[in-house]
């Protein structure tokens, strides 16, 4: 039988990683996400996994990239400056084809910023914060239930097109505690993955010995092939293949809401208020942040404008739903800085927006 408790977000991230077969962790502690860390510290022992307190995030992304190497599903988190000293080892990940789970409880502000919740990462964990030609598959759970579900989700992602997974959780999600159904304990065999990991050989010779290399350079001058085509066909097959999101009373509304994670329940809620005024309103909450949900946007035919609600500045969402739409009818957003727009505000945007 399913068992279910009550947890904080971050905890309940960090034992389903736990449950799904994550047996390495590296990372170092930073607000709003050090819980994760804490709670892995005395867990992981307990099932023969192994946790490290880097001296630094770089330390720890990079750790992560030699227990991936050997094929074992591994797990690091971070926030904020953290996450931003991730990028080059996330870039690497892409680089060499490996799976991972990188999670980022996002947080408010650019430089040190602040601890309180935030969603000013979405260009960053979106379009890759790293160097060179590569894109990260980002999940944005919306609660602490969504939370676990996409632990095991992330990692079955991962495998499957052999990239780096961001988790993007936030502050509000984090240190929040609802009642949740842990999933069933499994174990992960690296030998499955034994077509490409690294294994020790002693005499460097045989078809069995794999290279750490980046996968460019293997295929390109070693094998004659072509990175080119092989990563853009990638990309194109993810896109098609895995868009997730969920929709709410979309069908016939004038204004659109779109909005992922903390936010997006706060527009749920906007929604419902505003069709008690008799405003249509309607939301699209993305769950993959890239690829982005273009297919959940066909269902808004009668839509007159979109509008994304977002804590941060500068609307970080607008330009994917302006693709997403073909730029067929207007994109607005109300943000904030601090916290979620409330909803007077959002039924207030949406209203000038139908020029009410």
């Amino acid at each position: 039988m399913a068992e279910k408790v009550l947890m904080k977000g971050n905890e309940a991230l960090a034992e389903a990683a736990v449950r799904v077969g994550c047996r390495f962790y590296a990372g170092y502690p930073i607000t709003p996400q050090t819980e994760i860390i804490e709670y892995l510290s005395w867990r992981m022992p307990e099932v023969g996994g192994t946790v490290y307190q880097a001296e630094s995030e770089l330390s720890g992304i990079n750790m992560i990239i030699g227990a991936a190497a050997a094929g074992g599903r591994v797990l690091t988190t971070s926030s904020g400056p953290g996450f931003s000293l991730y990028q080059e080892g996330i870039s690497l990940l892409a680089a060499y084809d490996f799976p991972a789970i990188i999670i980022d409880v996002m947080r408010v502000g650019s430089g040190p910023g602040d601890i309180r919740q935030g969603q000013g990462d979405y260009w960053q964990i979106t379009r890759g914060g790293g160097n060179g030609d590569y894109r990260t598959f980002v999940l944005a759970p919306n609660s602490v239930q969504e939370s676990v579900d996409l632990i095991k989700h992330g990692y079955e992602i991962a495998e499957k097109w052999r990239c780096p997974v961001i988790i993007a959780s936030d502050a509000t999600i984090g240190q929040t505690m609802e009642p949740v159904v842990l999933p069933e304990f499994e174990e992960h065999d690296p030998k499955k993955h034994d077509s490409w990991r690294v294994r020790g050989n002693p005499t460097l010779e045989g078809k069995d010995q794999h290279l750490l290399a980046n996968v460019f350079m293997a295929m390109d001058w070693v094998d004659n092939g072509s990175y080119f085509e092989y990563y853009l066909d990638k990309c194109k097959k993810m896109e098609e293949a895995e868009q997730m999101w969920e929709s709410y009373m979309v069908e016939d509304a004038d204004i659109v809401l779109v909005a992922y994670g903390c936010s997006s329940r706060i527009a749920r809620e906007t929604v419902e208020l505003a069709r008690e005024e008799g405003l249509k309103l309607g939301l699209i909450r993305p769950i993959t942040l890239w690829p982005f949900p273009n297919k959940a946007f066909e269902e808004a035919k009668a839509a007159k404008a979109f509008c994304t609600v977002e804590i941060n500045i500068l609307g970080q969402m607008v330009d994917d739903v302006r693709l997403a739409i073909h730029d067929r009818v207007p994109v607005d957003t109300v943000g904030d800085f601090w916290g979620v727009p409330d909803p007077d505000r959002i039924i207030a945007k949406a209203k000038e927006l139908l020029g009410l």
